[in-house]
């Protein structure tokens, strides 16, 4: 099996076990991956990630042209930011609707600096601040260019009323960075109102330092 197989393999198992998962419903959420000449694999538009076909993953060479397979999804000036701003450091990026990252961006109090308040280290470790941007329409380029402003300085966003995305150095990290964002901002909803211990400043700046953390 080829690398390029065998990674299209790999978007279409953790997909689906997002999809499995309750992740992300319908024919929601979008998944891509740099390969090894520099193109990339996209799922393509309105698809479920319970149901992806390999051989119709849309593929885009290293100058960015779509070479073959489905339609790509109409996110992609969003990955296209993404991987343009994040350079080596962005191998696979994930973006879902997933229900409690959703509502977590609703809220009025939310730090939109930093929408996940620190209640554990892996969220830190992880995902480093996550912005949460404004909302966009599906697919507008605007999206793209809010990630550009960012300048490379974040791994990932939280897309107001819409969903979370992340950009990782592969496909797994890229997936475990989403669950863990899906599963903080679960337990920021449970605690909401308790006034829950949160991680002190030096115990942020030990794992900062410890981990290598970006964390501006």
């Amino acid at each position: 099996m080829s690398e390029e197989a065998r990674l299209r393999e790999l978007l279409c198992t953790l997909a689906r076990s997002m999809f499995d998962r309750g992740l992300t419903g319908g024919a929601s959420g979008n998944v891509s991956l740099r390969l090894p000449d520099g193109g990339l694999l996209v799922t393509p538009t309105g698809t479920s990630l319970g149901r992806l076909d390999p051989g119709r993953l849309s593929r885009f060479d290293a100058g960015g042209r779509h070479v073959d397979g489905d339609a790509p999804t109409k996110e992609m000036p969003l990955h296209s930011a993404f991987y343009e701003t994040r350079g080596a450091k962005a191998g696979a990026i994930v973006h879902l609707h997933s229900s409690h990252s959703v509502a977590l961006s609703m809220l009025p109090e939310v730090d939109p600096d930093n929408v996940l308040p620190p209640l554990t280290p892996y969220s830190i470790m992880r995902l480093g601040k996550v912005k949460l941007l404004p909302f966009f329409r599906p697919g507008d380029a605007a999206m793209g260019e809010a990630i550009r402003g960012l300048a490379g300085r974040r791994s990932a966003v939280l897309l107001a009323n819409h969903g979370p995305v992340v950009a990782a150095k592969d496909l797994e990290a890229a997936v475990y960075a989403m669950e863990e964002l899906e599963e903080t901002a679960r337990l920021a909803l449970l605690l909401r109102g308790m006034n829950p211990r949160l991680l002190s400043e030096g115990e942020i700046r030990s794992i900062v330092d410890h981990f290598d953390v970006e964390w501006d």
